[in-house]
């Protein structure tokens, strides 16, 4: 497991939970430890992917009677706490008591599954969008990218990027400009008020305008955004950290009003422009010394999410 008791601590996203129809299981990773995520009725499970009989993936393995877990290898059944309850070739030995599976804490929101290899202590990101009725959700990704889950929140944070990297889309080359905002850092996190820029089709219905945003970092990898304008849209990001340059990038669109186009198709279609310019950037790492790259004014989300990260002591992606 990577050494990072910030990110151990949070919950992450691995999996949806169409995946595990039928109980799974589904292999993950996370912070380099490799997870089986499975299903039990309405209860989620989350347990180092090894069978301690001799170190096959439980992930190739099958749920059984709805509530155990079966090992591919030699068929040594593990019980909903973790305890190995059958040892096929010995089934009249009890299994000792060392013959247990490391466990960690999973639950279910926002239609996927969350992990934490913490102790569970801290709630999930919410995004009061996603929670509210009169807003029709939508979910995108996950979206794999060879970059670190730091580079990929403060990508979601850069309105700057929207007139080169989503010409035509977010942006317009020709209105590139940023006014001034403000964004502050505390002990919740990133608020970044007064964004604005100049969009040709914010919502996806054909109309160009000027949009304003409202930008939160609720997490270390967890950040939202609402659009202020003729439509109430938002999104919550939160990126899953596979390895230090290994991330996946998941996000909730959540709206009022009904799109001219399909907006899971939409994201799709900005990722996959995001992607290249991620997988380029160098250092790989988030620099949290602020002399280590140049800064403008208008890159000051950015810069409070660097400050805010370097507070809490995050290692994962970060340098």
């Amino acid at each position: 497991m990577i050494d990072d008791p910030v990110l151990v601590e949070d919950w992450h996203p691995v999996a949806r939970v169409e995946d595990l129809h039928g109980g799974g299981p589904v292999g993950v990773r996370l912070l380099g430890e490799d997870i089986v995520v499975w299903r039990s009725g309405d209860r989620f499970h989350a347990w180092r992917d090894l069978c301690v009989h001799r170190g096959t993936r439980l992930s190739l393995g099958h749920v059984v009677g709805g509530d155990r877990l079966e090992c591919p290898y030699h068929g040594w059944t593990y019980g909903e706490d973790g305890r190995c309850v059958l040892m096929p070739a010995h089934p009249e030995q009890a299994p000792p008591a060392k013959a247990c599976v490391t466990v960690y804490r999973a639950r279910s929101d926002y239609g996927v599954v969350w992990v934490t290899l913490g102790s569970g202590a801290k709630d999930l990101p919410r995004f009061e969008l996603l929670d509210d009725p009169g807003h029709r959700v939508l979910k995108a990704g996950p979206y794999r990218v060879r970059a670190s889950a730091p580079r990929v929140v403060e990508n979601f944070l850069d309105v700057g990027h929207f007139p080169f990297v989503h010409e035509g889309i977010l942006g317009d080359r020709s209105r590139p400009e940023i006014a001034e905002y403000d964004a502050v850092v505390s002990a919740d996190g990133v608020l970044a008020t007064g964004v604005k820029v100049y969009q040709p089709d914010p919502y996806a219905t054909g109309q160009g305008s000027t949009v304003t945003y409202t930008y939160r970092v609720h997490r270390p990898l967890s950040a939202s955004f609402i659009k202020h304008g003729d439509h109430s849209f938002g999104m919550l990001l939160s990126v899953t950290p596979h390895e230090a340059v290994d991330s996946s990038a998941w996000m909730w669109m959540a709206m009022n009003y009904e799109p001219e186009s399909d907006m899971v198709d939409f994201q799709d279609r900005i990722f996959a422009q995001d992607r290249p310019i991620l997988e380029s950037q160098r250092p790989e790492l988030l620099p949290l010394d602020l002399q280590a790259e140049l800064h403008l004014r208008s890159d000051r989300t950015a810069i409070a999410y660097r400050r805010w990260l370097r507070q809490l002591g995050v290692r994962t992606g970060a340098a």
